[in-house]
């Protein structure tokens, strides 16, 4: 028997701290399951296919075939038992994270006994960036590119073209 993690998330966009994760998961797991939640009460910046091509393209290298990405709405122990997966993967970033995963993780405990969540620490490098400040410096036309894979940077830069630059005083 394979095992089999569920590493969910918005992915809105795919970090460089997300594709870490990824390839410690693959160190542990037989297969990770990068899942997208779709989550009515938030308009994503990018589309599921959008987000889902950029996670492709940004991990051709990483184990092939025993990376998959879906998508998924309700529950995620009802998504993980329909999978036949038996933990959930979760990247920490700070002890604000923590304090977050850890009641998700005791109420998806208590919703699915049998399903652990397994935590990671992110990589010192990217401990302090999220999906949401990236957009927020790609908006304001900042460099991402230590942030974030190339064919996530390129998305953002097509969504957020870089502002002209003002005019030279003489």
């Amino acid at each position: 028997m394979s095992a089999l993690a569920i590493y969910p998330g918005s992915f809105d966009p795919l970090t460089l701290g997300h594709v870490d994760i990824v390839r410690r998961s693959l160190m542990i797991f037989d297969k990770v399951v990068i899942a997208i939640a779709v989550n009515v009460r938030k308009q994503p910046l990018f589309t599921f296919d959008e987000r889902k091509a950029m996670i492709l393209a940004s991990t051709p290298d990483i184990a092939p075939g025993r990376l998959e990405v879906d998508a998924f709405e309700g529950l995620l122990v009802d998504y993980v038992a329909r999978r036949g997966a038996k933990a959930i993967v979760r990247g920490l970033r700070a002890m604000a994270d923590f304090e977050f995963e850890f009641q998700l993780a005791h109420m998806n405990r208590r919703l699915a006994p049998d399903v652990d969540s397994v935590f990671l620490m992110t990589s010192e490098e990217h401990h302090f960036v999220s999906s949401s400040l990236v957009k927020e410096v790609a908006s304001f036309g900042g460099d991402i590119s230590g942030f974030v894979p190339a064919p996530v940077a390129a998305a953002l830069h097509a969504h957020y073209p870089r502002p002209a630059s003002p005019p030279q005083k003489p």
